[in-house]
């Protein structure tokens, strides 16, 4: 039965309302049924997408990746191997993330070491190095690899 509200639902998947919004117009959700009133009407089936949709984002999948299991969790007879590649590659991706990552902490020690006092911020060797910095020596885009954002 379709008798949630938008806020009750965001309460029971623990999801802001913007967000639900959002997963709507990606065509992510569907569509809810409205109210006399027009308001918007939600039910189990919105909670448990909903629920699978933050599952997979807090384990850093893309949307394009979400979508794509959501496809195949929508049919049921499917073969799971498509899901099987999918979490390959996103493992794949998760792994280079921690190496550009190991890369950046890296990086930000060598930073660090430049200035271990107190002085003026004009002599911090910090601020020098951040300001100097060598385009080669700039850590790489570490955002999504989606290509977007979270």
């Amino acid at each position: 039965m379709d008798n949630l509200k938008i806020g009750e639902l965001a309460g029971r998947a623990d999801c802001p309302v913007e967000t639900i919004r959002y997963y709507e117009k990606e065509a992510l959700l569907p569509e809810p049924t409205r109210s006399q009133a027009n308001y918007r009407l939600y039910g189990e089936r919105h909670v448990e997408r909903l629920q699978f949709i933050r599952h997979c984002r807090s384990l850093d999948m893309t949307l394009d990746e979400v979508r794509e299991l959501l496809r195949l969790r929508d049919a049921p007879e499917q073969n799971c191997g498509e899901v099987n590649a999918l979490l390959d590659k996103h493992i794949g991706h998760v792994a280079q993330r921690i190496e550009q990552l190991k890369g950046l902490q890296q990086q930000l020690h060598l930073l660090r070491a430049q200035c271990d006092t107190d002085q003026p911020a004009r002599d911090c060797g910090i601020l020098q190095g951040l300001a100097n910095m060598p385009d080669d020596a700039r850590p790489a885009n570490l955002g999504s690899h989606g290509g977007g954002c979270h």
